[in-house]
């Protein structure tokens, strides 16, 4: 009876070994190549998602300075600022120079025009390296230039 039952017992554990089966180096191979290929697409295109944040950030920064001027200089009959820092342009204005490092490569800059008096210009390069500016009289431009106060 036992050697009945043992005998059942293998048979079937050696039928169990037969049928078992993993997978070949081929298979898992092929698996390796296509993460491979869909991580050579995802990671170049992360990295232009994340520069075009950096830009953007920028940009929205010389958006604020741009804003906060024209409010100073409507609170002091036209007078400008003499900085963008804390001590010339007070954040009531809602604008705070940003900390060295992070998104810029240089950080906003503020140049008065010679004439008109009024005039100025806002330049600052984000950390990708794209040049970002405005001025009293444009919107915010990429690739921007800064002369005596004058956006080019």
């Amino acid at each position: 009876m036992v050697s009945r039952i043992m005998g059942g017992l293998n048979s079937r554990r050696n039928s169990l070994q037969k049928s078992e089966k993993g997978f070949t180096l081929i298979e898992l191979l092929v698996v390796v190549i296509i993460i491979g290929i869909l991580a050579a697409i995802a990671i170049p295109v992360y990295l232009g998602i994340q520069n075009n944040a950096k830009d953007s950030a920028v940009k929205s920064d010389v958006a604020n300075a741009k804003t906060a001027i024209a409010a100073f200089a409507t609170d002091n009959n036209g007078a400008l600022p003499a900085s963008l820092a804390v001590a010339d342009l007070p954040a009531k204005y809602g604008y705070t120079q940003p900390a060295a490092g992070g998104n810029y490569t240089t950080l906003p800059g503020f140049t008065k025009a010679t004439a008109p008096a009024t005039g100025y210009c806002i330049i600052a390069t984000a950390v990708t390296g794209t040049i970002i500016g405005a001025s009293d009289l444009t919107g915010v431009k990429v690739a921007a230039t800064c002369s005596a106060g004058v956006l080019g």
